[in-house]
């Protein structure tokens, strides 16, 4: 098999809501819109990745799903999240593999990692 490109899909309970959270709160890049103007899918940029909100699902958040997002400065962003009313599942902290890592929640539950690789962490080096 060859992937050419790859997207997390996301139904949430409140498409609006969670259209905010993701562009407004956590501040997404829109890849693209697609669909009715006032229920419209958003494809979102995800780093390398993209993160897709569309339609509607009334379904709890999926235990087994985690979004895996690397930031640049993990506590200013905890601080920022706070500020923003986000739900901190875990506080930030250095992890025993060495990243730094925040647990947040978005709007119906989906977990939300947020990670910070420090310099000197094997993740920054090229092993080849």
């Amino acid at each position: 098999m060859e992937v050419l490109s790859s997207r997390v899909l996301l139904r949430p309970k409140d498409l609006a809501r969670s259209l905010r959270f993701y562009g407004e709160t956590l501040g997404l890049a829109v890849y693209r819109e697609f669909g009715a103007v006032d229920q419209p899918g958003v494809v979102f940029f995800l780093g390398q990745g993209f993160l897709e909100l569309s339609g509607h699902s009334d379904d709890e958040a999926g235990p087994g799903l985690t979004l895996w997002l690397q930031v640049r400065d993990v506590a200013r962003e905890e601080k920022l999240l706070r500020e923003a009313g986000v739900t901190v599942v875990r506080e930030a902290r250095m992890e025993p593999w060495g990243l730094i890592e925040l647990w947040i929640e978005d709007p119906d539950g989906h977990r939300i990692v947020l990670v910070q690789v420090p310099s000197g962490h094997p993740l920054r080096r090229d092993p080849r």
